[in-house]
């Protein structure tokens, strides 16, 4: 099986000839290949994310509001198919892949009341004849990069409260665990989101380079460890960026005495 990045509302083969494997944990067994994006593709995924998001960003509230609403409605829906996606790639029980689904559903639920949120402020008589007004405005195009643990949760996280503020998101998932997100931004355009406002890029290093060093890109969010954090904020921020990095979680697992030392390692 060979899978695909999500530009523009479809599903679109890779062009740099790089592919990484994606294997089944539960047989250690590849099952598909994923293609590993080359500068030139990430960033014309980015380009067409901000032609995308100029519409985007003046449709009021209300309506990016009802996408959520109706996304929230798809992955009810589609909950069986993809928790047994996830537990497929990352390995996670069927139930536990539902309550990583489950907690990313949450904040789309939490997102439909964007609207309220995105409220700005007014201040009569400031001063000697000043009034202050405050509005809330889209950066634009911001980047996402998320790490393999939770391939639902922490891109809903992210992609959901940005797409609700009315930005266009790259999003660069695991190249461990990518299906879902993929699926996911198949239903956010089944949910009637416009084509290109999310785009989903597979890739290494590279693509995130990219990514940190595109002069479209307004914000970036990462989670991941402590080392990669330190590196994607100080590359982003220098690049004038707004950053959120989150680093140091810890995963514990048991390691079982019929295990694969040398794999568990």
């Amino acid at each position: 099986k060979e899978l695909t990045h999500f530009i523009n509302g479809a599903q679109v083969k890779g062009t740099s000839g790089d592919f990484g494997d994606v294997y089944n944990p539960a047989t250690g067994e590849v099952q598909a290949k994923l293609p590993l994006a080359n500068p030139a593709e990430v960033s014309k995924a980015v380009e067409d994310a901000a032609e995308a998001q100029i519409a985007w960003g003046a449709t009021n509230p209300q309506k990016r509001a009802r996408v959520m609403m109706k996304m929230v409605a798809l992955m009810n829906r589609d909950m069986d198919v993809l928790a047994e996606a996830l537990s497929r790639e990352h390995g996670k029980t069927i139930p536990d892949a539902k309550g990583d689904l489950q907690r990313g559903l949450e904040v789309i639920e939490y997102c439909v009341g964007a609207p309220q949120m995105l409220k700005g402020e007014y201040t009569d008589d400031a001063g000697p004849g000043i009034d202050m007004y405050s509005m809330r405005q889209p950066l634009g195009v911001v980047a996402s990069i998320m790490p393999f643990n939770f391939p639902a949760m922490m891109p809903l996280w992210h992609v959901g409260p940005a797409l609700a503020c009315g930005n266009a998101v790259v999003l660069k998932p695991s190249e461990r665990d990518p299906s879902v997100p993929l699926m996911l931004a198949e239903l956010f355009v089944e949910a009637g989101l416009p084509k290109g406002v999310f785009q989903v890029m597979n890739g290494t290093k590279e693509a995130v380079d990219t990514l940190l060093d595109h002069e479209i890109i307004q914000g970036v969010s990462f989670v991941g460890s402590t080392p990669i954090a330190q590196y994607i904020y100080s590359r982003a921020t220098a690049n004038g960026k707004r950053a959120q990095c989150f680093g140091g979680a810890k995963n514990h697992l048991i390691v079982m005495p019929d295990a694969d030392m040398d794999q568990a390692a």
